[in-house]
């Protein structure tokens, strides 16, 4: 089952796909990057990619750091 953005990887949870999308475009407005509401990434930079995917990374390590600390 690969996630709607094409890509190959398969979600752990694949009930996640939803959130991660939400999250994939609460970062990229927070970035000042706009994506398009088709679906189509083939105009964005690999930089504004790769910084919208470094972002998505930090903010889940941090989540998981505070659930791990919470326990």
């Amino acid at each position: 089952m690969a996630n709607n953005s094409g890509s190959s990887n398969q979600l752990v949870v694949p009930q996640a796909s939803a959130a991660l999308d939400q999250m994939k475009y609460e970062v990229a407005q927070e970035l000042g990057i706009s994506l398009p509401q088709d679906g189509y990434y083939g105009n964005i930079t690999t930089k504004d990619a790769g910084s919208i995917g470094g972002s998505i990374t930090r903010k889940l390590v941090q989540i998981a750091e505070q659930s791990l600390a919470g326990r």
